[in-house]
Formats: structure tokens, C-alpha cells, sequence
């Protein structure tokens, strides 16, 4: 801290070099939250969606980013405003029994997408011949050690370097050599009306805001001790964060359209995808999108079951936080290490149901979605909590506009997931 006020003393003469040294000071948790949304499922989504309908979905992408970037300006504007987590606001707000009723949910959803993660894992260590048992148990001794070793500030550089692998993606898109002219053109929606597409764009803009990306970018906020007089610099990163992880999404549907698409290969996974880049794209497009896929699997299996720990720790009053030791954070530490343990365990038993787990945590993720938001709407009204940093009128309008669009895509995706 006495370094960084140094280095501010002496910038404090070229304020363009301070508000830039400001800014990456603040960087982390908006980009973190941001590109830990392109997990395994989503880079699937985008896949499926490029490969089966070329570029026509990408004008999806516009209302995604935007989306995004108002749900983590409310989120990063809220945790530092208040100085808490959201679980503990939402505690506040609404009392312990409902908080327990919409934690007890999170729980069981973040079990299954860390099942998932795991389960990306797997897929995309075959890609590079790397059998099950050892990159599971490798991954969950690593991602256990990175944060039970670790402080905050060492973690969140790991994560930043983690989210930079994403740029494998762009790169895979551009060896695909697609047709700008068609990609320039697919930003005017050219909709359809069968069941499948209406499916498939439900699920790409289903997978913009998930419930614990809320959670954790507030909770990552609060312990990295940003500001109010920073909230500024927490807000630019709330909207780059989200671009970058719209343009990385969008190169992920570029590249399958523009091979597999044309091709007509058969894929149902991202082994297949990342299998059939290279007869069209070349083999480093191939691994670089392997190789994608598995930074982005176990990315997220890192920060969902520390997302978990956040949010359960906070709603019931325990001590949490990454620079904290087991003996100061026992319960967010064991929380933590059991979630990553037991689901490593889980995912190499034989015949599991794994694709029944995913789809549950899935849907009971969409459940759960239009209550977080409508909460974290009420809490950032409220003048107790954020005195003059309550939303304007428009961006309330904006805001439960996106809501209530959200809350129906979710209610058709639930139904279409139980059909």
C-alpha cells in the first residue's frame, strides 16, 4: 500500500499515466467475473450455435454484452459502495430465511456446474491425450493449492493470466478465415421461427448472467478494497471486461461457422469441434481451441467453488476471504476444498449421470436468476444502503427491462430443458 501511494505521489503531475495506473490497480475482479462466463458450457453453446446455424446468431451478441455489462456495473458499484458482499445485502434485506432458501439452491446449482467444469476437464485433456484419472486429480490438487497457498492479491494475478489464455480462441477464429462480409451482415437479426433456433438463441443469451457471477464479482470487489473514490476506474472495467468476453465468444462462433458450418461435420461436443478445425483450419487451430476449452474448464471449476464459499460464508456470518488462513476461515476454506475434492471424486465414477446433474444445475441456475436480480434491483435502490449512488431513473428502466426479458427466456428455457 505505502508503494502504491508512492507511485501515485509521483504520477501525480501527468494524470492521464495516474488514471492509467489507477485503472490496472483496480483491474481483476470485472475481467475475472466477466471471461469465467465462457466456462465449458457456454463454449459449447457458442459451438453448437456456430456450427449449425453459421453466422446468423450473431447478432445475439450485442444484447449479451450489453446485458452483462449493466449487471456487473450494478454488482462492482454496489460492493463498493456498501463494503459487503451480496449475500450478506441480501441477508439484510430480506432476512435469514429467504437468504437460506436462495443459498441452499446456489449450493446445489454451483455443485453441478463444478461437475461440469471437471467434466471439461476431462474432455479436453483427451484432446492432448492426457488420460481422466491423472488430469482430474492433477487439476484438483492445483486448483486446491492455488488458493489454500495463496493471497489475495498473488491469486488475482493468476486469473488475469488465465483469462489472457482466452485469446487462444480469437486466434482459432481468425486461422478459420472467415467471411467478414457475411459476419457484417449477421449483426442484422435474420430470425427464425422453429423450435430449435428459438432453443438455441434462448440459450446463448440464457448464458450471459449466471447467479454466482453476482456473488463473486461483489465479494472480489469488497476484499480487494476498492474505493469509492475508484469506483470509476471498477466501472470502465465492468464494461471492458464484458466486451472482451463478448469478442472471445463471438471468435468461438466465428471459427465453427466458418469450417464446420460449411463442412456439415457432425459434432455434439468440444472434442469433436476442436477435431474437426483441423482438416479446414489447420492443426493449431484445432489445439489452440483445445487448449481453450481446458484453461477455460478449469478456470472455472477455481472461481465457482470460491464463489460457493463467498456467498454461503457471507449469508451466515463467517469469516471468508482468499488471504485468509485456514485457522482465521475455517468454514470457507473446508467449503472450498470439499466442492472441488468431491466433485473430482464424483466425476470418475463410471456410468455417472453426469448429463442429468448438468442439465438440473442448469435449469435450477434459470430458477434462481430472476430472484437475484430483482434483490440486487431492490438493494441497489434502497438510499440506507447506497445513498446518492442509487440507479437514475433510466438505467432503473433499462435494468428491469433486461430483467423481466431474462426472467422469460429463463421460463422458456426451464420448460424447453424439462421437454
Amino acid at each position: 500500500m505505502a508503494m502504491m501511494d508512492s507511485v501515485k505521489q509521483k504520477l501525480k503531475n501527468y494524470p492521464t499515466l495516474m488514471s492509467v495506473f489507477i485503472f490496472l490497480s483496480v483491474l481483476g475482479p470485472g475481467l475475472i467475473t466477466a471471461m469465467v462466463d465462457n466456462d465449458c458450457g457456454g463454449i459449447l453453446t457458442y459451438s453448437l450455435a456456430g456450427a449449425q446455424y453459421g453466422y446468423n446468431l450473431i447478432w445475439t451478441f450485442i444484447p449479451m454484452i450489453f446485458s452483462l455489462i449493466v449487471a456487473q456495473e450494478m454488482g462492482v458499484r454496489m460492493g463498493i459502495i456498501s463494503g459487503k458482499g451480496l449475500a450478506s445485502l441480501i441477508r439484510e434485506k430480506v432476512g435469514v430465511k429467504i437468504t437460506m432458501f436462495i443459498m441452499i439452491g446456489l449450493l446445489i446449482a454451483n455443485f453441478g456446474n463444478t461437475l461440469a467444469e471437471f467434466s471439461g476437464i476431462v474432455v479436453s485433456s483427451e484432446i492432448f491425450g492426457v488420460p481422466p484419472v491423472i488430469s482430474v486429480i492433477l487439476a484438483a490438487i492445483i486448483i486446491w493449492l492455488l488458493v489454500i497457498k495463496g493471497n489475495y492479491k498473488n491469486v488475482e494475478k493468476i486469473f488475469i493470466i488465465l483469462s489472457l489464455v482466452y485469446i487462444s480462441y480469437i486466434l482459432a477464429g481468425l486461422m478459420a478465415n472467415p467471411d467478414w462480409g457475411q459476419v457484417a451482415t449477421a449483426v442484422v437479426p435474420d430470425l427464425q421461427f422453429d423450435t430449435p433456433y428459438i432453443t438455441m438463441v434462448v440459450g446463448l443469451i440464457g448464458t450471459t448472467i449466471a447467479p454466482w457471477m453476482q456473488f463473486y464479482l461483489q465479494s472480489s470487489v469488497v476484499e480487494k478494497g476498492v474505493s469509492k473514490d475508484e469506483l470509476k476506474y471498477s466501472k470502465a472495467e465492468s464494461i471492458i471486461g464484458p466486451i472482451f468476453t463478448g469478442v472471445v465468444a463471438l471468435f468461438i462462433l466465428i471459427a465453427c461457422a466458418a469450417t464446420i458450418h460449411v463442412t456439415g461435420t457432425p459434432v455434439s461436443d468440444v472434442k469433436d469441434v476442436a477435431t474437426a478445425l483441423i482438416p479446414v483450419a489447420g492443426e493449431y487451430a484445432g489445439l489452440l481451441f483445445g487448449l481453450g476449452f481446458l484453461n477455460a474448464s478449469l478456470f472455472s471449476a477455481i472461481i465457482l467453488p470460491l464463489s460457493t464459499a463467498y456467498y454461503v460464508c457471507e449469508s451466515l456470518g463467517f469469516e471468508t476471504g482468499i488471504s485468509k488462513d485456514f485457522r482465521e476461515a475455517p468454514v470457507f476454506h473446508g467449503l472450498y476444498a470439499g466442492m472441488i475434492f468431491v466433485c473430482a471424486i464424483i466425476i470418475l465414477i463410471p456410468n455417472i449421470p453426469l448429463m442429468g446433474i448438468l442439465l438440473f444445475s442448469q435449469v435450477l441456475n434459470g430458477i434462481l436468476l430472476p430472484f437475484v436480480l430483482v434483490l440486487m434491483l431492490l438493494i441497489i435502490n434502497d438510499k440506507n444502503i447506497m445513498g446518492d449512488y442509487v440507479n437514475s431513473r433510466w438505467y432503473n428502466i433499462v435494468s428491469w427491462i433486461i430483467t423481466i426479458i431474462i426472467t422469460i427466456l429463463v421460463i422458456i428455457y426451464v420448460i424447453t430443458s424439462f421437454l
